[in-house]
C-alpha cells in the first residue's frame, strides 16, 4: 500500500510524499505553493481531499485548497484571516475552524461550508484571552497555542502557554464565551493536550512536563492527578498524542515530541501508559529519533501502525512502526532532505 502524506513547514510550500510500506521507501511526488509557513494541515471531517492550512506568518491566514491525489498536489480555493498573527494549529469541524493565534494571544472561529466559498461569514469571531507568567521571554502575554472542540463537553479546550492556563469555552447566543479555566504550575508553558475516558493529558513546553488532570463536566473544577517529568535537563515538548486503541494496540499510549535535546542521538520521542484508577501511570520508553528540534508527529496506516515526525531544524522525515503492542518504535524509512518539516497529514 502506498500513501500519501502532506507535509507543513515553514516555507511556502505543502511536499506531497509517498511513503510505500511494503518496499520501505519515502519519495517526494509533489508539492503545493500554498502562502507563507503553512505550518498545520487539517483535512474537512469526511473529505479527505478539502485541506486547511494554517499560514503562521505576521498576517494570519486559513488556506484552503483541493487535492488531486493523481497530481499529488493541491489548488488553492480559498483563503481567509484569522483575525490575529501566527495561527500555529487548526481544528477543522464540519461547520468551523478554530484557529490558535499565537499572537495576540485569541482564538479565531471561522465558520465554514464544504463548497465554495467555503468561509461562511466575512471575518471570524475573535476570542481574546488574558494572562503572563514568570518566563519573560515567553509568558509576556497569552499564546493561544491550541485549541479543540470536545463533543461529549460540548466546549472547547484552549491551550494558553502565555497565562499558564488552558481555558473552557461554551457557546452561548452563538457566541463563545469563557465559562471556566484550568490552572497550571507558574512558568509550565500548557502547549498541546488529548482527552481520553475524563482525563486531559497536557505537555508544557517550558517546564518539559505532561500532566493528567481530571475533567469533569462544567461547572465542576479539572483536578490535577499527576505529573512526570519527561527530560533532566528540561526539553522542549512539542506534540502529545494518543490514538485510539483497536485490535493491534488495545493499550491508549501516550506518544510525546520533545525538542532540542543535547543527544547527537537526536530528540526523544517519549511513550507513556495512561493513568488508571488509583492515579499510577509511567514512563514507558524513550526513541532517539534522529531529528533535530521534532515538532510534527502524526499517526496513520492500518491500525495507525505507523508514525511519520519530522525535524524542524535538521533530520528531515521519518516514519516509525509501532511495535510490542506499542510499548516502542522501529524506524522504517528516512528522507533527509524534507525542508522545515512542522506537521503532516495522511491522504
Amino acid at each position: 500500500m502506498v500513501y500519501h502524506i502532506l507535509v507543513g513547514s515553514y516555507t511556502d510550500t505543502i511536499v506531497t510524499l509517498a511513503f510505500d510500506a511494503e518496499k520501505g521507501t519515502l519519495e517526494q511526488i509533489g508539492a503545493t505553493k500554498a502562502g507563507n509557513r503553512p505550518s498545520w494541515l487539517a483535512s474537512y471531517p469526511g473529505d479527505d481531499t478539502l485541506i486547511h492550512a494554517a499560514l503562521e506568518g505576521e498576517d494570519g491566514q486559513v488556506a484552503v485548497f483541493r487535492y488531486d491525489r493523481e497530481k499529488a498536489e493541491g489548488t488553492v480555493v480559498a483563503q481567509k484571516s484569522t483575525g490575529g498573527q501566527a495561527p500555529c494549529a487548526l481544528w477543522v469541524t464540519k461547520d468551523e475552524i478554530f484557529a490558535s493565534n499565537y499572537l495576540p494571544g485569541a482564538l479565531a472561529v471561522l465558520p465554514i461550508m464544504p463548497e465554495q466559498p467555503y468561509f461562511v461569514d466575512p471575518s471570524p469571531e475573535v476570542i481574546p484571552f488574558k494572562g503572563v507568567g514568570p518566563n519573560k521571554e515567553r509568558q509576556e502575554q497569552s499564546h493561544a497555542h491550541y485549541a479543540v472542540k470536545i463533543p461529549e463537553y460540548d466546549e472547547v479546550l484552549v491551550a494558553d502557554l502565555g497565562a499558564d492556563k488552558i481555558w473552557r469555552l461554551k457557546k452561548e447566543d452563538n457566541q463563545y464565551v469563557i465559562r471556566g479555566e484550568i490552572p497550571f504550575a507558574a512558568g509550565a508553558g500548557p502547549r498541546h493536550f488529548a482527552v481520553y475516558e475524563g482525563v486531559l493529558y497536557t505537555i508544557c513546553e517550558l517546564s518539559d512536563v505532561v500532566t493528567a488532570h481530571r475533567l469533569p463536566l462544567l461547572p465542576k473544577d479539572a483536578e490535577l492527578l499527576d505529573s512526570i517529568p519527561l527530560a533532566s535537563p528540561p526539553n522542549l515538548p512539542a506534540e502529545l498524542l494518543i490514538p485510539p486503541p483497536n485490535a493491534s494496540f488495545p493499550t491508549p499510549y501516550i506518544y510525546v515530541s520533545d525538542r532540542n535535546d543535547p543527544s547527537p542521538e537526536g530528540d526523544l520521542i517519549s511513550i507513556l501508559e495512561p493513568i488508571d484508577a488509583s492515579k499510577k501511570w509511567k514512563l514507558v520508553a524513550q526513541v532517539r529519533s534522529g531529528l533535530n528540534h521534532l515538532r510534527g508527529l502524526v499517526f496513520g496506516g492500518p491500525d495507525d501502525k505507523y508514525l511519520i515526525a519530522g525535524g524542524q531544524n535538521g533530520g528531515g522525515v521519518k516514519v516509525f512502526e509501532r511495535v510490542d503492542g506499542g510499548k516502542g518504535l522501529k524506524e522504517i524509512v528516512a528522507k533527509a532532505d524534507v525542508e522545515l518539516p512542522t506537521h503532516f497529514l495522511w491522504v
